[in-house]
């Protein structure tokens, strides 16, 4: 039978051609050293007496050293193991560490950070005040940074450039996590003194006989209204289309266009700002959209970024039905 040169010598022969080394044998390591038998080790850890010995084998085959050798009735550590008994304390002691659960306590009051919000204007103008006075008053040193999204993509919480994205659910991917906040309508809007103000209840015959601005971050000129007033065989004309809500609000301020708005954003105005304006339940049936927080699952556990998740949906909940 062939032998090799470490087993012609008559040395006790080693494995060199290993794997890397199963980094769940550290644990097993310590125990050993720590305790100086098998018996020990094995009492320590849990196992059976035949389980460390397997361990122990594994060991020695992995470090290239007999480890713990036999003394009369008892074992010894040998000189390698007692080099190494404590670098195993001290790694076995941080990879415990390491893979215990967070519970370090945010200290609010010291808390330095600037989270990215993507979002839309009408959002802010809705919530932004709301939230701003809420980080403020637990956490004075965070910072809310709202930043416009001109479409719907999962791009920029994939590349860490924002923490929460709010607004309706596009295509953001299937690993892009979820929460709803609230649920929002639209309703028309028109100017004080406009003719629809006369009318207790907007007909759609009446609805597209005025026409109509729309609000649009890409421009688009029709949505779920004109698919309603199609089924109805009718067609509104819409004379301007402007990138947001408090644009269309301005222009309908000031002319007798027609503007479709999220409830929200009217509750969030001034008094001074809707004793101007007369708004009106749409005479077509559309559904309600649901405005949620979206988030990267890597922002899952921290517990920063939770702390913001709840205060977004706590002040988001407080405000009335709509």
């Amino acid at each position: 039978m062939h032998q090799t040169p470490c087993e012609a010598s008559g040395a006790t022969c080693y494995d060199v051609g290993m794997p890397e080394p199963d980094l769940n044998l550290l644990i097993a390591l310590d125990a050993l050293l720590a305790e100086g038998s098998v018996a020990g080790a094995a009492r320590r850890l849990g196992l059976s007496a035949s389980a460390m010995s397997r361990t122990l084998a594994r060991l020695r085959a992995t470090t290239h050293d007999p480890l713990l050798v036999r003394a009369g009735r008892g074992m010894v550590l040998t000189p390698h193991a007692e080099e190494l008994r404590e670098r195993a304390r001290t790694a076995a002691q941080a990879a415990q560490a390491v893979l215990q659960p967070r519970t370090t306590a945010l200290d609010f009051p010291t808390l330095e950070r600037t989270f990215t919000i993507r979002t839309n204007e009408g959002f802010v103008e809705a919530f932004g005040a709301s939230l701003i006075a809420a980080v403020a008053a637990v956490a004075p040193r965070v910072r809310l940074r709202f930043v416009p999204k001109p479409e719907k993509t999962p791009e920029p919480l994939r590349e860490g450039l924002v923490d929460l994205e709010v607004g309706v659910l596009g295509q953001m991917g299937p690993e892009v996590r979820l929460q709803a906040l609230f649920r929002d309508r639209f309703l028309g809007v028109v100017r004080k003194g406009h003719p629809l103000e006369a009318e207790k209840t907007v007909t759609a015959k009446r609805y597209v006989a005025f026409e109509h601005i729309v609000a649009s971050r890409r421009g688009t000129a029709t949505g779920p209204v004109d698919v309603a007033l199609a089924a109805l065989g009718l067609k509104r004309t819409i004379t301007a289309i402007v990138p947001g809500f408090s644009a269309a609000l301005a222009v309908a301020r000031a002319s007798d266009l027609i503007a479709l708005v999220p409830a929200s954003l009217l509750q969030s105005q001034s008094e001074s700002s809707t004793a101007t304006m007369y708004a009106f339940e749409l005479p077509v049936t559309t559904e309600r959209i649901t405005v949620s927080q979206m988030w990267h699952p890597r922002m899952d556990a921290d517990p920063a970024h939770r702390w913001l998740r709840q205060l977004f949906l706590a002040v988001c909940r407080q405000q009335p039905s709509l």
